[in-house]
């Protein structure tokens, strides 16, 4: 494509515009993903013990069945299913029992469309722009499913990874080797903080799902970005903590994902850029 066509295509307005679909397809993914891959294992431990297999319910993708009510099954016709406004237009209700909608909804395609604007605005007018938008999708979903379900499915993990690497050995981001010694450096570093714990605490203190992430955060921004990212994920976390047991929002043998803040401090540095965040560091 002529340059003048990418300044189009991959301008705030369009990439906004785009975000707020894709962001709509986020929200899929979000509730769908976790439900598809809990039935997916409940199907192989019932194959390893050799029990019969129950009755999951109907059939489940992420493309079918068409988006629905989960309480009286009104399947959302075309222009409900409009990013935002069409949230808008039902007032937050169901159209056929007037069950309320939740507000997340928007406010995924929202995120999505601000933050693809903003990865627009950053990266400018050029194909790299969708690379990176693909990357802030996939931080969006790990980010609400940890924050739903305490797990990162390796489905969005090992392909940002992999990507990342990709997009380097192209040329189209960083350095090939600080995209590869920043996946190494990601997962090792988490990893054996993990396993000290364990050594002194006898269980595991995060999941191996973290150490993917940050390996694929790594991979995106590189091994210089990791600490900065690692440092403003830890003080959102301390802070997002104490605002749950303040509140009460905190139930007693739960704990705070440590996805969704690894990831908002990814798409912060990202956005921020390497370069501002190693000067306030006083890394030059």
């Amino acid at each position: 494509m002529s340059p003048d066509v990418w300044s189009w295509w991959c301008s705030p307005a369009a990439l906004a515009v785009l975000g707020l679909c894709v962001g709509s397809f986020l929200n899929v993914v979000i509730y769908r993903l976790p439900v598809m891959l809990e039935r997916d294992w409940r199907c192989q431990c019932a194959e390893l013990l050799k029990q019969e297999i129950e009755d999951a319910g109907p059939p489940l993708s992420l493309s079918k069945p068409r988006s629905r009510c989960p309480k009286c099954g009104h399947v959302l016709r075309w222009y409900e299913n409009i990013p935002v406004l069409g949230w808008l237009g039902l007032k937050g209700r169901c159209s056929g029992c007037k069950t309320r909608i939740p507000a997340r909804y928007p406010l995924v395609e929202a995120l999505t469309g601000v933050l693809f604007a903003a990865v627009a605005w950053k990266v400018g007018p050029q194909p790299q722009a969708l690379l990176w938008c693909g990357a802030v999708a996939a931080f969006i979903a790990l980010a609400f499913i940890d924050w739903d379900t305490t797990f990162l499915p390796d489905d969005i993990t090992q392909p940002l990874l992999w990507a990342g690497i990709i997009a380097a050995a192209m040329g189209w981001t960083l350095p090939l080797l600080d995209s590869l010694w920043g996946a190494v450096a990601g997962y090792l570093s988490l990893w054996s903080v993990n396993q000290l714990y364990k050594r002194v605490r006898k269980e595991d203190g995060m999941m191996d799902g973290d150490f993917k992430l940050l390996a694929g955060i790594g991979a995106w921004l590189g091994w210089t970005m990791l600490l900065p990212v690692l440092i403003a994920a830890c003080v959102a976390g301390i802070i997002g903590w104490a605002g749950l047991k303040l509140t009460g929002a905190l139930h007693e043998g739960r704990y705070v994902p440590f996805g969704p803040f690894l990831s908002a401090a990814a798409i912060a540095a990202f956005l921020i850029g390497p370069e501002t965040v190693k000067d306030w560091l006083g890394w030059y």
